[in-house]
């Protein structure tokens, strides 16, 4: 969403901030525009979450065995509850995996000034692309102790290749072509646990589908129990999936009221459903409410890739789906509408998935 008038001032990355190079925040290092977490999220541990992994070889490859229909069984599960799970034997080397984490990490290493050179601030105003903060529509809004750089990557032809930084540029070409492939195998499988054809959610991505990457990074907090590395949200995307810095949490899903720590597991993957997938299943299958949660101690990374339609295609619930005791709960929406959607929105802290809903 556009405002009227002009955009507010361009913030300092949260990096130079955590780096105490500019001078210290309001509550114990922590600037007042980033206080956003209260007591109601209290003081005991939080649970972990119970996310399956899903063995992506025996899922996608039927054996003779049974073990598909097993691993079947556990991502229907996992779907229709948690909305996410993690995937083993997914077909990226554990290297391909290492380096992208690592080119991430060095891009986010580089001094202030070399980072600028891929800003998503152009003339004042905000781009989706670059590296940066999330778009800051108001100064009251509530602001994620995270900085990010932002890619198209798909459609190939749309590609701009200026903001692609050298250390970034062939892994995250490779990466992508890795994690498609991934993403192929998975659409047909999803497709067979609703009964529907098993092309059905492949056949919805058009050569003008769009893939955006996003590098994430969450600089140690003084206060983390105060702040958000990134606000309660759920993706815009039709499927996600995400690499995260195995050596550190911090992302959280909620269910049932409750917020639970996602696990990490090496050399695996997380997949995220999307709510274009929760609109087409018909809310068979969630996208899921996550956050992000800093540590005091330690900065955590994360890449991500959202999958989304074509920007100028409408979805709603699949046909089969829907009958006289299965009435559709979801409105039909053009892709375009719904994402610029998710950024109103998520900048006030809502979520626009409600939007869609009958």
């Amino acid at each position: 969403m556009e405002n009227a008038g002009e955009e507010p001032a361009p913030l300092l990355p949260v990096q130079e901030l955590a780096a105490g190079r500019h001078g210290a925040g309001d509550d114990g290092g922590v600037p007042s525009r980033y206080v956003a977490r209260r007591a109601h999220d209290g003081s005991e541990e939080t649970p972990t979450a119970a996310v399956p992994v899903i063995d992506l070889g025996r899922l996608c490859q039927p054996a003779a065995d049974g073990e598909s229909a097993s691993e079947a069984a556990k991502l229907r599960a996992a779907l229709q509850s948690w909305g996410l799970f993690l995937v083993a034997n997914h077909g990226i080397e554990v290297s391909l995996m290492d380096a992208v984490t690592e080119a991430s990490r060095e891009f986010f290493r580089q001094p202030l000034v070399e980072k600028q050179r891929y800003t998503n601030m152009v003339g004042g105003n905000f781009q989706l692309e670059g590296y940066g903060n999330d778009r800051v529509a108001t100064e009251e809004q509530v602001l994620d102790w995270s900085d990010r750089h932002y890619l198209k990557v798909e459609p190939q032809d749309e590609r701009n290749l200026a903001l692609w930084p050298p250390c970034l540029r062939d892994v995250l070409h490779e990466f992508t072509t890795k994690c498609t492939t991934l993403k192929d195998c998975l659409l047909p499988e999803m497709a067979k646990l609703l009964e529907l054809d098993g092309n059905y959610f492949s056949n919805q991505f058009s050569g003008k589908a769009e893939t955006y990457a996003r590098f994430n990074y969450y600089p140690p907090c003084p206060r983390p129990e105060l702040v958000f590395g990134l606000k309660p949200h759920t993706d815009a995307s039709f499927i996600t999936l995400v690499m995260v810095d195995s050596n550190i949490g911090g992302l959280q899903v909620l269910r049932d009221g409750e917020w639970y720590n996602v696990p990490n597991k090496p050399d695996t993957l997380l997949i995220n459903l999307g709510d274009q997938m929760e609109i087409m299943s018909n809310g068979i299958f969630k996208s899921p409410v996550h956050r992000v949660v800093p540590d005091a101690e330690k900065e955590r990374l994360s890449v991500v890739m959202f999958y989304s339609l074509d920007p100028e295609r409408e979805i709603q619930p699949a046909g089969k789906l829907i009958d006289e005791n299965h009435p559709a709960l979801y409105k039909k929406v053009k892709i375009k509408e719904y994402i610029a959607g998710l950024f109103e929105y998520f900048a006030q802290g809502k979520l626009v998935i409600e939007t869609a809903k009958i």
